[in-house]
Formats: C-alpha cells, structure tokens, sequence
C-alpha cells in the first residue's frame, strides 16, 4: 500500500453498493474489524506536522510575553517557563482560536473532509454559507444564511484572541471582549460555539477575566472534563467504542488483537470479554484521575495521578480517532501539568468569587447532567460525554443523484465522491466512503439501522446512504461527532434552499441513550413531507444483535 492509498477493502466495492442493506453491512463490519477505516499512511504523518505547528505557534505567541517572564518563547530555556500561568493562559487562547479556524477536532479524511481538509474559517467568513442560529427567528442573529454581520462577528473574535495572544500579559482588557463574544456568535450559530471548543476553553476564558484565583477555576474545568467523560462511559456502548478504536489503531495494528476484540470474528462482532475488561479499566481510569489529582496535596500521590493521567491520554492518542481530537488530547495533558503539577495548593474551591462558582455550577454540574439525563436536549460536548460511543447521530439517504441538489447551497466543500474523485478511481472512493458505514453500524447505538432503513426507504439500492456527519462537513463547514448539528434544524435549512421533492431525501435520526434508561429514541424525517415514524428502542435487545440483523 502507498502512502497514498488507503487499504482496500476485501471485496468488490462497487458490486458491495448493490447489495441489500444486511449483506452490505456484514461486509463491511467485517472488514473494519481488521482493517478499521483503512486510511493512508500519508495522513497519520499529516496529524504529526499538525501538532507539531500547533505547539510551534504556541512557542511563538508565548514569546511576547518575554518582557513579563524573561526568556519566554525561547525554546533552550522552554524548561523554565513552559509552566508559568501566562504561557497556560495563552495556550487556551491559542486552542480555542485553532479549533475555531477549523484547524483542530474535525480536520482532515479522519471526518470524512478530504478536499478541502478543513471547513472552519472558509465557512464562518463567507456570507450565504449555511448556519444554526440558536434562535432562527431572532432578528439580526437569526435565520438560516450566514450576513455579513454574522461574518463580522466571527471575524472580531478572531481580532481579539489575536490581540490577546500578541498581549505581554493578558488583562481583563483583553479577555473579557473574548469572553462576552463568544456567545454572541454562539446565539448566531451554535455550529462555531462548539467548534471554539466552547465547554472548556470558553469557560476557561471566563474564568481568566473575572475571578481574582484563576488558577482554581481552570482546575475546576478539568476536573469536570475529566470526571464526566469517565461518568459518560457508565453504559454498555463503550465496550464497542474500544473494539472500533482497537480495529482502527495505526499501532495496534496486530490481526490476531484486533480478533480478540470481538466474541468470535467473522461471525459474532459483539465485543468479547477483553474489550469489555478494558472499557471497565478506561472507565475507572478516567474517573479516578480527577479524584486523585483534585484531592492531592502534592507529593507521591499527586505523582500517581499524572502518571495516571498521562496513561489514559497516551491511549486515547496514540490510538487517533476518528474525529481526532489530538491537539485537544495534547492541552488537557498540558493542563495537567500547568495546574496541578505547578500548583498543587491550590485547589477548585478557592474561587473568591461567588458569581464565578454559580457560573461554573451551570456549565460544569448543571449543563452536564442536563446532558446524561436528556441527551436530546444538549450537545454532548456541551454535556461532556466526550467519545463514550452514546451519541446522537443521523444517516441522510438521497434517492439516485438527488444529492445533487446540494450544489445549490454556498459552500467549500463539494459533494464527498467529488472531493475523492481528484484522488482515487471511483471504486476506491466507494470502498474509503463504505467504512464509514462500517463505523457507525459497530457502534452499539449503530445497530438500530437494520431495523430503522426499512422504516425509512423501501429499497435502499436505490439510495445513496451518506452519514450525517459527512453532510453537516459539507453543509455547516465543521463536524465533531455532535449528532445534534445534521438533525431536524439542518434539515429544514436545507430544504428551504434546494427543495427536495417527496422521498428524494430521508433523514434518521437516533438520539443518545438517558443515563438510568434503556432505551434510545428515533425520528425518520421526508425532507418534503416531514415526520414519518418516531419511538424508541430497547438497548438491552440491541446487545444481543450482530450490527447487520434487525433481529
């Protein structure tokens, strides 16, 4: 295999296309069970340079700052001050500006963006691009097009973190424009709230530009990322996420592990006994380092919670998951060091400021509960359930060359096979875009398919199957996992520009499952028609399921 080509998969894509839906995903389950998404080599070495220019611009802005904590931004003397509270100031700055650029989680193959590589800025500055307003019908910020005052909105953003990354030592003067801002855009379009990374660096912000210990309020935001991505994984989905993460790892790339990690390959793909042990261990893992790293006065115990910490993040990266939040991975492991290694006295309750801890209760306690208990009603960034394999998610299924119609939408991005095409011969392309499949149906929330696309089209032969991930890519210029982003909101926006007719387009929508219940609902959408079947599922009848059967 070139560096080029991703790993062709064992059968004949293009006769796979005609298949009925069963055959098709038992083919395509197997294969990703050995092969995971099969992606070129070249884009691993890719995500290396990435990170490496993200942590280099990182150096750069921190050499403003050289006249506050002399030698700052030189990399001999990086051991001196890498940990200093300004360099962790403008790391969070800098993150926050990287995701919003389009440049972080959702860059690349790995999300399904191949040509371009990224949406972000190419979207959030182009009038007509397509948005979410919070509230479409609220004058000025409201509808569904992008104006030039959303532009403008977007574009001063980026002037202020900017401005306070260039900044000696950034003042209130600097952060507190940033941190009123930043949902002003949010109201005029949730999609680059959560592209900001919102849920962390947002709330890191505002603790930055108001509480007179900011140190403490930053703790208690990884704390809680910390915490509720390790309570997140409290259900029987994650042990899938393991067996999909395993099958897919540019290291783990051993055939004989990757069998092991289902019950009994080809023919039972349930997770077996191994994947479940390390999804409990991942689980525990995750929960017990904020405990450790919250309650540790400093010394060895403090030492076992980095150690902890920087096994669980070493995992999670080094495995490069789709969506690959990398550089997000890199700044909590940072965080790590820069707040708790650096100032282990300090702990998440000296605050000094009760409207800052009220502040951080919502978005940290209130927000995430909201988010487990009723997963339909948040984003899971904003709830926190970060990869825990529950979220909501959407297949959007075009009648013949319907998809078409897209093309009457402003956008970047061209129509997926369009944007493989330049590379590949459509076969391959069949094979890279069919594994996406493959990834959604191995998930244990997947396995609801079989049972919805009969509900929804009567021959999905006659359909081109497109995950919603793919088309809010397209669409909105930023996709992350957030099921929320590619449902009924999005669908209306589109049809309202491209008017597709009755049975062009179908649309399923699964919601994650409530923690404490088993079940997860569904609603199958016409574009033209609207609603047309809705209900729940029984999670405990989808584990005994192989990710093909409807029974």
């Amino acid at each position: 295999m070139s560096l080029l080509q991703p790993a062709p998969p064992p059968y004949d894509p293009v006769a796979w296309a005609k298949q009925p839906f069963p055959e098709r995903a038992r083919m395509v389950c197997q294969a990703w069970a050995l092969q995971g998404y099969g992606t070129p080599p070249v884009i691993y070495v890719v995500h290396i340079l990435k990170i490496a220019i993200y942590v280099g611009l990182w150096i750069v802005f921190c050499g403003f700052s050289s006249g506050v904590v002399p030698g700052m931004g030189r990399i001999a003397t990086i051991a001196d001050w890498w940990l200093s509270p300004i360099a962790f100031q403008k790391a969070i700055l800098w993150s926050m500006l990287f995701e919003g650029l389009g440049l972080g989680c959702g860059f690349g193959p790995l999300t399904g963006r191949y040509v371009p590589p990224m949406g972000g800025f190419l979207y959030f500055l182009r009038p007509g691009t397509t948005k979410l307003a919070a509230f479409p019908r609220l004058p000025l910020l409201g509808g569904i097009r992008r104006t030039w005052l959303d532009v403008a909105l977007y574009l001063a953003l980026v002037v202020l973190v900017v401005r306070a990354l260039v900044a000696a030592a950034p003042g209130a003067g600097e952060l507190v424009p940033i941190a009123v801002l930043v949902p002003v855009v949010g109201l005029a379009d949730r999609t680059i709230f959560l592209a900001l990374r919102a849920e962390h660096y947002w709330t890191t912000v505002v603790c930055f530009a108001v509480a007179g210990n900011w140190i403490a309020g930053a703790k208690a935001v990884q704390l809680a990322l910390w915490f509720w991505a390790g309570f997140s994984k409290l259900n029987h989905h994650f042990p899938t996420v393991v067996c999909v993460m395993t099958s897919n790892s540019p290291v783990m790339r051993f055939a004989w592990l990757r069998r092991r990690m289902y019950r009994r390959y080809p023919a039972d793909l349930r997770p077996s006994g191994l994947a479940v042990a390390m999804s409990h261990a991942g689980t525990a893992l995750e929960l017990t380092v904020p405990i450790i790293l919250a309650l540790s006065p400093g010394g060895p115990s403090l030492l076992v919670g980095i150690i902890l910490m920087l096994m669980l993040h070493t995992f999670i990266t080094s495995n490069v998951p789709l969506g690959v939040p990398i550089e997000w991975n890199v700044m909590v492991v940072y965080g790590a060091f820069a707040l708790f290694w650096s100032h282990p006295e300090i702990t998440a309750l000296d605050l000094g400021s009760p409207a800052l801890a009220v502040f951080l209760v919502i978005m940290l306690i209130g927000a995430p509960l909201v988010g487990n208990l009723w997963p339909g009603q948040l984003s899971f960034l904003l709830a926190m359930r970060f990869y825990a394999g529950n979220w909501a998610y959407g297949i959007w299924l075009f009648r013949g060359d319907s998809h078409r119609k897209l093309e009457k939408l402003t956008k970047a991005a061209p129509w997926v096979y369009d944007q493989l095409d330049r590379f590949y011969d459509r076969p391959t392309s069949v094979g890279l875009v069919g594994k996406v499949m493959g990834f959604r149906l191995m998930h244990l929330q997947g396995r609801a398919l079989p049972i919805l696309i009969p509900k929804a089209v009567d021959r999905l032969e006659d359909y081109e199957y497109i995950d919603g991930e793919v088309v809010a890519g397209i669409v909105l210029g930023w996709n992350f996992g957030d099921g929320h982003l590619h449902r009924e909101p999005l669908l209306r926006a589109v049809q309202d520009q491209c008017g597709f007719l009755p049975g062009e387009l179908r649309c399923i929508f699964v919601e994650g499952q409530p923690f404490g219940r088993a079940t997860m609902a569904y609603r199958i959408h016409d574009a033209a028609t609207g609603l047309i079947d809705a209900g729940t599922l029984d999670v405990h009848a989808m584990r005994q399921r192989q990710p093909w059967l409807a029974e």
